[in-house]
């Protein structure tokens, strides 16, 4: 049975696929991630999808809860980034 199948797909979770990044200081991701998740910690620089490129310190096995269009490879330090997409 999947519990997925009549169910309609919501910003809040749960994410329904993730996808490994890439970092890319020029390409958005293929699809804009709902969150990441970051298995070795670092510094992630990120586009947001409503325009701003923050940095931001993050520890392993972390989940960033912010809607992200682009990882930057510039300033990224963090390893192991998975996009958390609605599918």
């Amino acid at each position: 049975m999947n519990p997925f199948e009549n169910r309609s797909v919501s910003l809040s979770g749960p994410a329904t696929d993730a996808l490994p990044v890439i970092p890319d200081d020029a390409a958005d991701l293929p699809a804009v991630a709902i969150g990441l998740y970051i298995e070795t910690g670092g510094a992630v620089s990120v586009d947001t999808v409503s325009g701003g490129t923050r940095t931001l310190a993050m520890t392993d096995f972390s989940i960033l809860p912010v809607g992200v269009r682009r990882v930057r490879s510039t300033g990224t330090t963090a390893a192991g980034i998975h996009a958390l997409v609605l599918a």
